[in-house]
């Protein structure tokens, strides 16, 4: 079927996303598939990697920021990020004469602090147990008028943008089962409306942290629920307090099931990565893995692809990651 019609999101169309297809792909490199014997025999079905870790600025963001930052006019870009899309916008913004300022919490990995600071952003630290991300980006939109907010998930053009990731997946074969992990359902929403565009019947399945599972309460509840605060969760990159109104519209609709990963099989899954596929990932990036790891038999005899959305991924961490199963 056709993309549907979404009242969040009027815009969000087959010719918009056409458009998109055409335009964006010149500016981002394609995701790197990779098929693993080894972890295909040990899981039982026939595995793929759609790998993000090779994407400019080391994730799927990079996608989002550059579609949405090339289609506004303003100069100076305010966002909220845990580091990836931030590392995306400032890196966007560098290359398109924008100025921006990243609000991340005070947790955020080195890593990824020190990275948006390269690309020219200025890191704005908040305690995100004293004051949330989006109370300092109304500070700081109030403070310089005219500015623009660029929202990590919920706004049609990173849906879109996104949405290339699933054009790379559709294109190189037929997949029964797309797993990709769920923060504020940007990357996911991304994937269903790319297979929505090209009338593919693939499954979607999300994979969520446990300590953060607002999408999965919502899935079952039938509407949109919330974290009370951020999550405590190794999955930095899904430190999110609920879907957005968009994400959640299109996930409603389109996504099969989200699949609970306790932080234990996220990190198992990241060494998964590790010994079978010499693929560094961020614990973010492992949630699908830990999916297949949590209900291995939801994939028996398929053509499973799992997304790996980034590998920026605090050195310190990843060694601890590593060597402590």
């Amino acid at each position: 079927m056709p993309i549907a019609h979404f009242t969040t999101a009027p815009e969000l169309t087959d010719e918009y996303i056409g458009t998109v297809w055409e335009t964006l792909p010149q500016y981002v490199r394609p995701t790197l598939l990779l098929s693993n014997p080894a972890l295909s025999a040990q899981l039982g079905c026939e595995l793929t990697i759609a790998s993000e870790t090779f994407q400019h600025t080391g994730s799927f963001k990079f996608r989002a920021a550059y579609n949405l930052l090339s289609s506004v006019p303003q100069r100076y870009i305010v966002a909220a990020s845990s580091g990836n899309f931030g590392q995306a916008i400032a890196y966007a913004s560098q290359l398109l004469g924008k100025t921006c300022t990243i609000v991340m919490p005070a947790t955020s990995a080195k890593v990824k602090i020190a990275a948006v600071q390269s690309y020219g952003g200025i890191v704005d630290l908040v305690d995100v147990q004293t004051i949330s991300r989006a109370t300092r980006v109304r500070q700081l939109l109030a403070e310089h008028p005219g500015a623009f907010h660029a929202p990590a998930y919920d706004d049609y053009p990173v849906v879109a943008g996104n949405s290339t990731l699933g054009k790379d997946i559709f294109s190189a074969a037929n997949f029964d089962v797309i797993v990709v992990p769920v923060g504020g359902g940007g990357l996911s929403s991304g994937i269903i409306v790319a297979r929505d565009h090209l009338q593919a019947h693939t499954q979607i399945v999300g994979a969520e942290p446990l300590p953060g599972n607002d999408a999965a309460r919502s899935l079952r509840a039938g509407q949109l629920l919330y974290n009370e605060q951020e999550p405590a969760t190794i999955a930095d990159g899904a430190r999110t307090l609920s879907l957005g109104q968009l994400n959640w519209e299109i996930l409603q609709r389109g996504i099969s099931n989200i699949i609970e990963v306790p932080d234990a099989l996220t990190l198992e899954a990241l060494r998964h990565y590790f010994s079978y596929v010499n693929l560094k990932v961020e614990p973010t990036g492992a949630l699908a893995l830990g999916a297949l790891l949590v209900q291995p038999e939801q994939f028996y005899d398929k053509r499973v692809c799992c997304i790996v959305s980034g590998g920026n991924v605090d050195p310190a961490l990843y060694a601890q990651a590593l060597l402590e199963p």
